[in-house]
C-alpha cells in the first residue's frame, strides 16, 4: 500500500522499520497527523528534509513520511516521540539505529543517516517501504510453498545478523513484512542485542504487550515467540533464542495456528520450560520433515537447536523435493498399524484417515492402497453414524422431491373432477366430498414428505392414496380409469426410499383399492358400475353423468393423460438411477486411477 495514500485505521498493512500502530494518513503529504504527544503538536522541522504524514507509531518513536530534496528521494524518518526523553531512551534509540545500520542486507531496512532535529531530539532516516506483515499475510491462507519461501528469506536475514554478532530478540510475524513486489523485510531491531558488548538493557528491558505497545521494565520479547531462556535470564539470550522464535513462526506456517494462544502466551511459555512445546500438536497434518525441523528449533535446550542457516537448508531441501525417506517409512508403518487396529475395531472413518495419511507419505505403499480400496469398495456391515446420517439426509431429499411431485398429481385429480362435473353430476355431495378429501390428503402428504418421516407415516400415506383410488373408481366405473390411476400411484409410492423395502405392503394396498370395490359390486353390496348385456360391456356411474356430450372425450383424455404421467414417472426414475450409476462408475474409475492396484 503506497504511503502517500489514505490508510484505513483497521488496515493490517505495516510501514517501515518496526511494529506499528496504524494511523490515518492524509492525501496531502506536507500535512502532519496530529497526536497527543508534545513532539507532534506543531509541524516538526528537520534541517535538510521535507516531512510529511505520520505513517505509524512504534514503541519509542514515530515514523514520518519524508523527502530528501538533495537527491529527490522519498524516505522514512523515525524520531523520538517524547519531547523530554531520558538519557537512557536516547541511548536506546540511537543504539537501534546503529545496529540496523550495520546490518546491510536486502531483507533489513537500510539506515541512510542520523542526526538531531531543531529541538535537539535524535532521528534517523531509512528506506521507504510498504507492504503487509507476515501475520496479515497468513490470514489469507497462502500456499505452504509461498509461505516457506518467505520463511527462508527471514531465516537468511537472521543468519546474516547472527554472523555480525546481532540477536534480534523479538522475531514474530508482525515484525516481518512482505513488500508490494515480493520483498521480505525483518523489522524492528529496537530490542536487538550485540553479543560482543555488555547489554545495558538486560535489566529493565522491553516486552511487547498483547495490544502491541512496548512496556518498559519487564521482559525482552513477545510472549508466544520468546524462548524459555529469555524468561529465565536476559544474559542467557543468544542466537539460539532467535531460532526458537523462528521455530514458533514455522509452527504457525505449518499448523495454521499459533504455538501459544494469545491470551495465555506468557503462561504457556513459562510452562514450556518444564513441559516442553512438543505436547502442542497442530490440528492439521504437516510434512514430517518440516515437523521435525520445527520441533528441533523449539527444543528447550538452546544448544540442541539448529542454527538459522540449518533451518534455511532444511526448508530449502523440502522445497527442492528432498524427503526424509527413513522418517517417512517409520510414519507410514505407524499409520498402517493404527489403520488396521481401527479397522478391526470397526472405526472405518478414522481407519481411512490413518491409511490416507500413510498413502500421502508413500503413494507406492501397497498396504495403504489395499486398506483404502477395501474401505472404499467394501460396504460396512454396520453403517457408521456419520454415514448413516448422510444417507438419511439423501433419502429425505428424494422424499421431498416426491412429495412436491405428488402435488401435481392431486391437482390433476381436482381438474379431472372439475371437468367431469362440467359434463354432468349425478351425486354432487359425493364429488364435493372426494374433492375435499383430495385437498386434505395433499396437505398431509406435503407435511409428511418435507421432513424426515417414519415408515408408518408413509404407510399411512400409501393407505390414504389407495383409498382415494377406491373413491375415484365410483366416478366412471371400476373397470375404467381406476386401473390406470392405481398404476400411477404404484410407480409413485414404491419410489419413496422408506417404502422401497415395503413394496409388497404398498402393492397389497393398491390391489385392494381396486379389487374390493369390484367384489362389492359383484356381491351387490354397492351399485354396480359395469354389466354384460348381450355380449356388450355396459358402463354406468351413480356419481357422474354418462350421458353428457363430453363423456367420450373425458374417457380418452384421461387415459392418454395416465399414459403420459406413468411414462414421465418411469423416465424420471430411470434418469435418476442412470445418473446415480454413472456417478458411482465415474468415482470408481477415478479411484482406480488413484489406486491402480487390484482389489
Amino acid at each position: 500500500m503506497p504511503v502517500d495514500k489514505p490508510q484505513d485505521p483497521a488496515s493490517t498493512s505495516t510501514e517501515f522499520g518496526e511494529t506499528l500502530q496504524q494511523t490515518p494518513v492524509p492525501t496531502h503529504t506536507s500535512a502532519i497527523v496530529g497526536t497527543a504527544t508534545p513532539s507532534l503538536s506543531s509541524p516538526p522541522s528537520l534541517s535538510g528534509y521535507q516531512l510529511g504524514a505520520l505513517l505509524g507509531r512504534g514503541g519509542m518513536g514515530d515514523i514520518l513520511l519524508g523527502r530528501d530534496p538533495a537527491i529527490g528521494r522519498d524516505i522514512a524518518v523515525k524520531r523520538l516521540r517524547t519531547a523530554q526523553p531520558t538519557p537512557d531512551a536516547i541511548s536506546r534509540f540511537l543504539r537501534e539505529a546503529k545496529i540496523q545500520a550495520r546490518l546491510e542486507h536486502p531483507s533489513i531496512v537500510p539506515v541512510h543517516a542520523m542526526g538531531t532535529d531543531d529541538n535537539g531530539l535524535p532521528f534517523f532516516t531509512m528506506k521507504r517501504i510498504s507492504g503487509v506483515t507476515l501475520g496479515s499475510f497468513l490470514e489469507g491462507s497462502p500456499s505452504l510453498v509461498r509461505a516457506l519461501r518467505i520463511f527462508v528469506d527471514v531465516c537468511i536475514a537472521v543468519e546474516f545478523a547472527h554472523s555480525r554478532g546481532v540477536v534480534h530478540r523479538d522475531l514474530k510475524p508482525q515484525n516481518v513484512m512482505i513488500g508490494d513486489f515480493g520483498e521480505v523485510y525483518v523489522l524492528d531491531w529496537g530490542l536487538a542485542r550485540i553479543l560482543d558488548e555488555i547489554d545495558a538493557t538486560a535489566i529493565g528491558g522491553d516486552v511487547m504487550s498483547l495490544d502491541g505497545e512496548t512496556q518498559t521494565g519487564a521482559l525482552l520479547g513477545t510472549p508466544g515467540y520468546m524462548a524459555p531462556e529469555q524468561i529465565e535470564a536476559a544474559n542467557l539470550v543468544g542466537t539460539a533464542s532467535d531460532v526458537y522464535a523462528l521455530g514458533s513462526i514455522l509452527f504457525e506456517l505449518l499448523a495454521g495456528e499459533r504455538l501459544h494462544t494469545p491470551g495465555n502466551a506468557l503462561i504457556e511459555t513459562l510452562s514450556a520450560v518444564t513441559d516442553g512445546p512438543a505436547a502442542r500438536q497442530p490440528a492439521r497434518r504437516v510434512p514430517p520433515e518440516l515437523d521435525a525441523l520445527a520441533l528441533a528449533a523449539l527444543s528447550l535446550k538452546p544448544k540442541s537447536r539448529p542454527t538459522a542457516k540449518e533451518l534455511v537448508d532444511g526448508v530449502q531441501k523440502y522445497l527442492d523435493g528432498d524427503r526424509d525417506i527413513e522418517r517417512r517409512n517409520v510414519l507410514v508403518t505407524t499409520s498402517l498399524t493404527k489403520a488396521r487396529a481401527l479397522l478391526d475395531a470397526g472405526n472405518r472413518a478414522d481407519a481411512m484417515q490413518a491409511a490416507g495419511h500413510a498413502l500421502a507419505l508413500d503413494p507406492q505403499s501397497a498396504d495403504a492402497v489395499a486398506i483404502v480400496q477395501s474401505l472404499m469398495f467394501s460396504p460396512p456391515k454396520e453403517q457408521p453414524p456419520a454415514l448413516a446420517a448422510e444417507l438419511v439426509a439423501s433419502e429425505v431429499a428424494v422424499q421431498r422431491r416426491q412429495g412436491k411431485a405428488a402435488m401435481f398429481s392431486f391437482a390433476a385429480v381436482l381438474i379431472f373432477l372439475a371437468v367431469g362435473a362440467a359434463n354432468g353430476v349425478a351425486n354432487v355431495r359425493y364429488v364435493l366430498g372426494v374433492a375435499g378429501y383430495v385437498i386434505v390428503l395433499a396437505a398431509y402428504v406435503f407435511r409428511v414428505t418435507q421432513r424426515r418421516s417414519r415408515p408408518w407415516q408413509l404407510l399411512l400415506l400409501a393407505a390414504a392414496n389407495t383409498t382415494l383410488a377406491a373413491l375415484l373408481s365410483r366416478t366412471y366405473g371400476s373397470l375404467m380409469l381406476t386401473p390406470a390411476i392405481t398404476c400411477i400411484m404404484a410407480v409413485s409410492l414404491t419410489s419413496y426410499p422408506l417404502l422401497i423395502d415395503r413394496k409388497w405392503a404398498v402393492l397389497a394396498l393398491l390391489f385392494a383399492s381396486w379389487i374390493v370395490p369390484v367384489v362389492l359390486e359383484l356381491a351387490g353390496v354397492i351399485p354396480s358400475t359395469f354389466a354384460l348385456d348381450h355380449g356388450r360391456l355396459v358402463l354406468s356411474s351413480e356419481v357422474m353423468s354418462m350421458a353428457g356430450p363430453h363423456t367420450l372425450g373425458i374417457m380418452i383424455g384421461t387415459n392418454l393423460a395416465s399414459i403420459v404421467v406413468i411414462a414421465l414417472f418411469a423416465s424420471a426414475l430411470a434418469t435418476s438411477r442412470r445418473n446415480a450409476l454413472r456417478q458411482t462408475e465415474i468415482t470408481a474409475w477415478h479411484l482406480k486411477q488413484l489406486l491402480p492396484l487390484k482389489v
